[in-house]
Parts: structure tokens; C-alpha cells; sequence
């Protein structure tokens, strides 16, 4: 417990020290949902809206998912620079269990990413969503979920890889599709069958679906997974990724 804690708090300390990086894990998925939001607000109608929901209202989810999606999954690039440093090897001949090592650096990005979230968690009021405490308690659980997941995922190809331009090549061919296919930009419904069903294998669709139902039920749809699916999948989701990092860190071979 007291390495977890340890790796935990020192990559947090490091992260909050860093101003460009928290600017810049911050400020461009909002002026993105700015952008694309007002711009195809005019144009675009969410198909099965109620009247009053603007396209700004319901892209508002997929951002919250975006920012937590690259900043957890980003902040595991610290793998690659303590191996670098010999950081981590110092940490490997240490009498500590591998999944304490795992936890450790798994809770300490998601905790970047999560803090990330919930800042732009708190602007929704501005974008016109009222979900009250409940709702917020939903969300924030959604996003924790999700935070974990996704940077146990980037965790266990961040281990295997030795530099940050290989990383973020990798990283590029599963964030922006999973982001994509999540119902973030349209509707999962209004998708071909062929994407519906990748849509629906996709944990990240749970985590923007599940931000819906907690701020905004109407921007769902008829169909979509309710917010218990949700939890259950990103909690099954977030497991399996803990799990497998314990194991890809747990390799006699491990560099």
C-alpha cells in the first residue's frame, strides 16, 4: 500500500507542476467543443431530439469523454520516460508485488485524467445542462470508471514499447476510432448496422452513453444501454485492463 500510494502521489504532484501540460490537456477539447459544437449546431440536428436540445448540448458527453480519454491514456508516456530515467527498473528489484507497481501508476494517471474531467464536468451549467447532484454523482462515477480503464489500457502498451513516438503512433490507432465509434458525434442508432455493432463492443460508447443518461437522458435516444449497463460495463472494462496489466507487468521477460 505504501508504494501504490507513493507512485500514486508522484504522479499527480508531477502532472499539477507541469502548467502547460494541464493547459494543454484542458484547453483544446474545450475550444474543440466550442468549435465543432457551435459550428455544426446551426446544421445539424441530433435525429430523435426533443425540441431545445442543441447539437452543443448533446456533444457535450462526448467532450467530457475526449478529455479524459487523452489525458489518462497520455499521462501512461511517463512508463516509457522512467524506464528512460531508470526510474522504473529501480522500482522493478524492489520488494514490491507487480500489481501494486500496476495499481500505482493506474490510479495515478486516471487521477490526471479524472481531475481533468470533472473541471470540465463543472462547466456544465454554461452549456445548458441542470442534472442536479444525482446526476453529477453519475457522471463523476462514469468518469472514474472510464479514467481507470483507459489508462490501464494505455498502461499495458506503454510497458512494451520503448519510445513515446512509437507510443503515440500506437495510441493514434486505438484512440481515435474507439473515440469515434462511441456515439460521441452521432447518435449509435442513426449508425449502419456494421457500425452498430462495433459501436456496441466499444467500452468508450458505455462511458458516453452513461454521461448522457446522468446529465442529459434525453440526448441517449430510444435504445441505448441504461446507466446500470453502463457502470457494469465500464466496471468489467476497467477490471480486465487492470488485470491484464498486472500480467503483461508480471512477464519474466519485462523491460
Amino acid at each position: 500500500m505504501s508504494a501504490l500510494l507513493t507512485l500514486w502521489e508522484r504522479d499527480v504532484v508531477r502532472f499539477f507542476r507541469d502548467k502547460p501540460r494541464v493547459i494543454g490537456g484542458l484547453v483544446p477539447p474545450i475550444v474543440f467543443w466550442l468549435l465543432i459544437g457551435s459550428g455544426l449546431g446551426t446544421a445539424v440536428r441530433v435525429p430523435g431530439a426533443p425540441e431545445g436540445m442543441t447539437f452543443l448540448q448533446y456533444f457535450y458527453a462526448g467532450t467530457l469523454v475526449l478529455i479524459v480519454l487523452f489525458t489518462s491514456i497520455f499521462a501512461t508516456i511517463s512508463i516509457i520516460e522512467d524506464r528512460r530515467e531508470g526510474f522504473l527498473q529501480s522500482v522493478l528489484v524492489a520488494p514490491v508485488s507487480r500489481l501494486a507497481i500496476v495499481l500505482g501508476k493506474v490510479l495515478g494517471s486516471a487521477t490526471v485524467g479524472l481531475a481533468q474531467g470533472v473541471a470540465f464536468l463543472l462547466l456544465a451549467g454554461a452549456a445548458g445542462l441542470h442534472p442536479g447532484l444525482h446526476g453529477y454523482l453519475l457522471a463523476f462515477l462514469v468518469l472514474a470508471l472510464a479514467s481507470v480503464g483507459l489508462t490501464a489500457l494505455g498502461f499495458c502498451i506503454a510497458w512494451v514499447l520503448d519510445s513515446t513516438q512509437g507510443f503515440h503512433s500506437v495510441m493514434n490507432l486505438f484512440l481515435i476510432p474507439m473515440w469515434m465509434l462511441s456515439g460521441a458525434l452521432f447518435p449509435a442508432q442513426t449508425a449502419p448496422r456494421a457500425l452498430r455493432a462495433l459501436i456496441a463492443v466499444n467500452p468508450v460508447s458505455y462511458a458516453v452513453t452513461g454521461l448522457q443518461r446522468a446529465l442529459l437522458p434525453e440526448a441517449a435516444g430510444a435504445g441505448a444501454p441504461e446507466i446500470r449497463t453502463c457502470l457494469l460495463v465500464l466496471a468489467a472494462f476497467a477490471a480486465a485492463m487492470v488485470a491484464a496489466g498486472a500480467a503483461v507487468a508480471s512477464r519474466r521477460d519485462s523491460r
